[in-house]
C-alpha cells in the first residue's frame, strides 16, 4: 500500500487573490494551476506563485488544515509567509 504525503497550499493569483487547496502531488497540481486547468478559480484569476505549503501524513489532517486556512483572513494568511 502506498502512503501518500498530503499538502495544503496557498497560491497567489495574478490579480492578488489567494487560492487555498490540497493535493498529494504538489508539483503536478501547481503545474495544472499554471496551465489554467487546476481549478475554475485559478483558471479565472491566473497563477502568480506558490506562497505557502504544509505537508501532512494523512488526508484527514490535510483536509482539516485546508478548511482552517480557507477561513483565515487575508492578513492572517499573509502572516504565514512574512
Amino acid at each position: 500500500m502506498t502512503t501518500w504525503k498530503w499538502f495544503v497550499y496557498i497560491i497567489e493569483c495574478n490579480d492578488g487573490f489567494y487560492y487555498t487547496g490540497m493535493t498529494y502531488n504538489l508539483e503536478k497540481r501547481l503545474e495544472q494551476h499554471r496551465l489554467g486547468k487546476g481549478s475554475k478559480f485559478t483558471a479565472k484569476h491566473g497563477f502568480k506563485l506558490l506562497r505557502y505549503s504544509e505537508e501532512f501524513n494523512n488526508i484527514e489532517e490535510a483536509r482539516k488544515r485546508e478548511v482552517q486556512l480557507k477561513d483565515f483572513s487575508r492578513k492572517k494568511k499573509e502572516a504565514l509567509w512574512q
